[in-house]
């Protein structure tokens, strides 16, 4: 099945990226050059760049989500390693959150599998990151979705969740290579929002912020993002726009 294979971010220093990812965050060296968790989720391959990451609320790229089954776990055990990350805050109804950067400045969001306060009585893997972590959500930001969502849609991919976030000014969508159909058929409903936090696969989340003309990339030789790869063995996928190509 097609998915979303591999996040490529250009940085300033590969080794120590990649030092952060399997020491700190706990993935595993995936081979050619990328890290992750597992063969379901999307990898991560650092390329070098000549200027640091300057993030801006305009990027095409805002982010990654690690989804947990505990996010205090997490957040205790990331304090204990010497990584500043905030508390985590229960956000609207959209999501159980904490959020850091990694040492290049690349957000990294840490979502819980359940809202504050419904997660059920279970033991975790206290070896592990929260408990068993999984890279969730890669996340783009556009800003006109219906520009966008034919060709995704084309590609084959599901959507899961429709989180409008009007008070913000943006609204989330979230689509996946799966056959798994979310709980509610609205998928404004919020039991599909945990739900898809919870998919053992990561999903494409698109940020649509209205107030963005243009979506805006990396200078020529700055750090930030290089794109993303969908390993795909049906029709050819292609996005200019979202930087998206297909093997």
């Amino acid at each position: 099945m097609t998915k979303l294979d591999t996040l490529r971010l250009r940085v300033r220093d590969v080794a120590a990226q990649k030092r952060f990812y399997c020491d700190v965050l706990g993935m595993s060296d995936q081979g050619d050059g990328r890290v992750g968790y597992c063969a379901e989720e999307t990898a991560l391959l650092f390329t070098e760049a000549e200027a640091p990451y300057t993030p801006q609320a305009t990027d095409l790229y805002w982010k990654i989500a690690l989804s947990v089954p505990n996010i205090e776990l997490a957040c205790a055990q990331l304090q204990a390693r010497g990584v500043y990350v905030t508390g985590p805050q229960q956000f609207r109804d959209v999501g159980y959150l904490a959020k850091l950067t990694d040492p290049e400045g690349f957000v990294i969001e840490l979502i819980d599998h359940w809202f504050e306060g419904d997660r059920p009585d279970l033991e975790f893997d206290e070896s592990r990151l929260g408990g068993g972590p999984h890279l969730s959500l890669v996340t783009l930001r556009a800003g006109d979705i219906t520009a966008i969502e034919p060709d995704i849609l084309s590609w084959g991919m599901t959507p899961l969740s429709v989180q409008p976030v009007e008070p913000f000014g943006f609204t989330l969508y979230f689509y996946a290579f799966t056959t798994e159909q979310p709980p509610n058929p609205d998928l404004t409903g919020v039991e599909n929002r945990t739900w898809t936090y919870q998919r053992p696969y990561t999903v494409l989340e698109i940020q649509h912020v209205s107030a963005v003309k243009t979506e805006s990339l990396p200078e020529v030789g700055a750090a930030g993002y290089g794109g993303l790869i969908f390993g795909s063995a049906g029709a050819p996928i292609h996005s200019e726009r979202l930087m998206i190509t297909a093997y």
